[in-house]
């Protein structure tokens, strides 16, 4: 049902409405979505506002078009494996995926009680931040925010940039293999940040997820908070 004047655009209305649609299994994976006209006419609007509803469900990656066939909900969920050794490029190489990380953000912050505790450093004890946006397939399937004990990684941002990769990253610095301490996954709401760069509504649960990493010896050399975009990214957990 559209609402006008309810304060949400009707063309996000209808977007909504087709990702509850693809949610709950009404609009099945790999099901051809009626055309503009008949979604025109069911919602009673004009083509236009169909177009902008479909092209954003194109974006968040729920839906695909085939040329000269039409619209398609998607129906291959990305399988992020969450294992001893988790690594994201290798998780979508392993697939046939291409992957890429963007370096949103990164600046040095002082360790607060719980960041302390977890990277065994001492309170106030400066950490490198670094946030990152993940796409597979050109499509944003995460967002993460990550520290590092910055007196163990002087000038570690600009050697992640260049790499793109917590691993090579980290072997810069002596460290070829580090493993998974632990892995806490809870489904909530994301915030606004996580809406902007996920591009997802806000009444939309992600998947969030809390990691520490620790190099062979067991010392802490990264946590971080990834936001997974449930829509697109089902968690495999591994015991490997």
């Amino acid at each position: 049902m559209i609402e006008r004047g309810s304060g949400v655009a009707v063309w996000r209305q209808i977007e909504n409405s087709l990702a509850e649609q693809i949610a709950v299994g009404a609009l099945r994976a790999g099901e051809r979505l009626p055309t503009e006209l008949q979604l025109a006419e069911r919602f009673c609007v004009n083509r236009h506002t169909i177009r902008r509803a479909v092209a954003t469900l194109v974006e968040r990656g729920l839906l695909r078009v085939e040329q000269g066939r039409g619209t398609f909900v998607q129906d291959n969920a990305i399988d992020y494996a969450i294992s001893k050794r988790t690594r994201f490029s290798q998780n979508m190489a392993s697939q046939n995926l291409n992957s890429d990380i963007d370096i949103l953000a990164s600046d040095t912050v002082p360790a607060n009680a719980e960041l302390a505790d977890l990277l065994q450093v001492a309170v106030g004890e400066p950490l490198l931040r670094i946030k990152t946006l993940s796409r597979v397939e050109l499509r944003v399937v995460d967002w993460a925010t990550l520290f590092f004990p910055a007196a163990r990684f002087p000038g570690l941002p600009e050697i992640y940039r260049r790499e793109r990769s917590v691993t090579r990253a980290l072997a810069h610095f002596g460290i070829d293999d580090y493993t998974r301490r632990f892995s806490r996954v809870t489904a909530r709401l994301p915030d606004s940040e996580t809406v902007d760069y996920l591009g997802i509504p806000k009444n939309r649960p992600v998947l969030h997820v809390k990691s520490l990493n620790v190099d062979p010896q067991g010392r802490p050399v990264q946590y971080g908070v990834t936001c997974f975009n449930g829509d697109l990214v089902q968690l495999v957990m591994e015991d490997a």
